[in-house]
């Protein structure tokens, strides 16, 4: 029942049943006005209970955030490896640079770039004819020397037996015998000769001092080429090394034979420390370290940039989570997680030993139980207390991962009802 006064007023108001209603208003309009309180009180109702999203203290809609399965990782135990990163230039343990032992023409040459070549290979060719004549002129003077030295080796054995029987004076047995040292004399320096002549004709053919692969050639047939002049350079590519800078303070672990675990090009490769300097760099404080990598197949190449880590222990079944996950405090620097609880965002804060970058996982100590849910990625603002959603889950567990049952997306907070 509403009860009407006519009051001579601006305004004239009558509350009752608490519903409010100006003067002049018609029996329809209380009515609806009546109608439209009873709906606000019923969403008030609502909403007290919970709804579809929620409330927070003082009223306010509790924010929802809606997550792919992607974006939650569930913590669990695994093995990663506890290192000390390197990074360095892939070279050839082995680069020779093949160099001209002669001045002359070159008449071929027979190797391009990127060809593999085998030790004792010709390489290329000198024009050899003055060597070939130089050669056959010190054989000749050789088979001369020869035979002199043999006449006066006869010659003396004769002059021993005629002195013996006193036929001849003693002087003229030692012309004989100074006879036999100056043809002696003569055959070593014809032999001197003839080496000297062979080592040029065969320095006319140029070849390959080890297996490998060729990397450079500097000539083309038909060359003028000066002695010391470099023809070609030479890599043995079937092992590379990296030559890292490791600090001081980080170097003391480091041992010949550890294992090392890199990434070259997008791919991984293994190797072994080789050598370390015994000495620090005063520049720098820091210590050469020198790794070997085997590369018999050639998928590496000399020159390419490597990064990796040095393993010093193995750590087999700790408790993991993804680094992906790990944020920091504003307030004290130190790491946390979001983790899913229920339905419900809560922070975690952690404390991490080892960290895997090469997995991409970091050891837990403590924060964080085996089966927990935590969020992976930059997937926006997040807060305590939010409620999650995850799509694609696969059961009802994942509510426990957040996922809010009876709510859509724009609802959360109760949204408006028509009370009926």
């Amino acid at each position: 029942m509403v009860l009407r006064v006519k009051i001579r007023s601006l305004a004239t108001l009558v509350v009752f049943s608490g519903v409010i209603a100006c003067s002049g208003e018609s029996p329809d309009s209380a009515a609806a006005a009546q109608a439209r309180g009873s709906a606000t009180a019923s969403g008030a109702v609502q909403r007290g209970k919970g709804g579809t999203g929620g409330t927070q203290p003082g009223g306010r809609p509790t924010p929802t955030v809606t997550l792919a399965a992607t974006d939650v990782a569930t913590v669990g135990r695994d093995t990663i490896e506890a290192g000390i990163p390197i990074t360095g230039d892939l070279n050839p343990v082995q680069t020779i640079s093949v160099r001209s032992r002669i001045e002359g023409d070159l008449t071929d040459v027979y190797v391009r770039e990127g060809q593999h070549v085998s030790s004792g290979q010709v390489l290329a060719r000198f024009d050899a004819s003055t060597q070939d004549s130089d050669k056959q002129s010190a054989e000749a003077d050789v088979a001369s020397a020869r035979t002199d030295l043999a006449t006066a080796q006869w010659n003396f054995d004769q002059s021993q037996q005629l002195f013996k029987a006193g036929a001849i004076a003693e002087r003229d047995l030692k012309v004989a015998q100074q006879t036999v040292a100056a043809a002696k004399a003569r055959l070593a320096a014809t032999d001197a000769r003839l080496r000297q002549t062979s080592n040029a004709s065969r320095d006319t053919r140029v070849v390959a001092p080890t297996n490998g692969i060729i990397s450079h050639r500097q000539v083309a047939g038909g060359e003028h080429v000066t002695r010391g002049a470099e023809l070609f350079t030479l890599v043995k590519n079937n092992v590379l090394e990296l030559a890292a800078a490791v600090p001081e303070r980080q170097a003391g672990p480091v041992r010949v034979g550890q294992a090392v675990h890199f990434v070259s090009n997008g791919e991984p490769f293994d190797g072994r420390v080789a050598r370390v300097s015994p000495t620090v760099d005063p520049a720098t404080r820091a210590v050469t370290v020198y790794v070997q990598i085997p590369n018999v197949t050639g998928a590496l190449k000399g020159g390419s940039f490597a990064s990796g880590r040095v393993v010093q222990r193995t750590l087999i079944g700790v408790v993991t989570v993804p680094t992906a996950a790990l944020r920091q405090s504003r307030d004290d620097g130190q790491p946390f997680v979001y983790r899913i609880n229920g339905k419900s965002l809560e922070t975690a804060p952690v404390q991490l030993g080892v960290v895997d970058e090469r997995v991409g996982k970091a050891e837990v100590q403590s924060g964080l139980q085996v089966g927990d849910r935590v969020i992976v990625g930059n997937v926006g603002t997040l807060g305590r207390g939010m409620q999650v959603t995850v799509l694609g889950a696969s059961d009802d567990r994942s509510g426990r991962g957040g996922a809010t049952m009876g709510s859509r997306p724009g609802q959360a907070g109760g949204g408006k009802r028509t009370g009926r």
